[in-house]
């Protein structure tokens, strides 16, 4: 099992959730958030640039393909853009579902 925690421009988020409903990926957690990444001069940033951030889990048979929808759909023309956003995969050790008490993949 694996986390993605992905960062994607707001809008990109109507075409990525569309995306990820047509491979099977309906159940994550969506948050508003701000973010930066460029501090080469030492200075926080005055503007913090929008992002919306996505954080699901999944069976390791879906990792490849959702991390490429993602990807695929949230990069910004053919080549993509700096600031287009970054994917994380994180491992995950178990799962426990709170209503039944299932633990594991099936849990997810």
């Amino acid at each position: 099992m694996k986390r993605i925690l992905a960062f994607i421009r707001p809008p990109k988020w109507a075409a990525v959730q569309e995306a990820l409903s047509q491979i099977a990926v309906e159940r994550m957690t969506v948050s508003d958030v701000l973010g930066f990444a460029d501090c080469s001069q030492g200075k926080f940033p005055v503007e913090l640039a929008q992002y919306v951030s996505l954080m699901i889990c999944v069976n390791d048979d879906f990792l490849d393909r959702t991390v490429e929808t993602i990807r695929k759909v949230a990069r910004t023309g053919s080549q993509g853009t700096s600031g287009d956003g970054k994917i994380f995969v994180i491992p995950v050790d178990d799962t426990v579902q709170i209503k039944s008490g299932q633990r594991g993949k099936g849990a997810v």
